[in-house]
């Protein structure tokens, strides 16, 4: 298993679109072949600045979710809200 952070930051006063969109997406990601669990966390210091975990099977499964036209799609809606550009680290254990 493999452990995703996705790191985000919202631009400002658009967290409720934020907020509808990753869980869209979120939805959408526990269909896709390999997807175990998912999380998404709000800085306490920093409500803008979010933090998805997503535990996939391994890293292929990742990189088949990570370039389907599903999640292409959900992150051209989302690239609108974020201050830069998400950061994507992969973890194992």
């Amino acid at each position: 298993m493999i452990r995703v952070m996705i790191e985000r930051h919202i631009a400002l006063d658009l967290d409720e679109h934020y907020d509808r969109v990753a869980s869209e997406t979120l939805q959408k990601a526990m269909s896709a072949h390999g997807f175990i669990s998912g999380e998404a966390l709000r800085d306490i210091d920093d409500p803008m600045h979010r933090l998805v975990i997503a535990n996939f099977r391994n890293a292929h499964d990742w990189q088949i979710w990570a370039q389907s036209e599903a999640r292409k799609d959900m992150m051209k809606q989302m690239s609108l809200l974020l201050e830069q550009e998400e950061k994507i680290t992969l973890f194992e254990y």
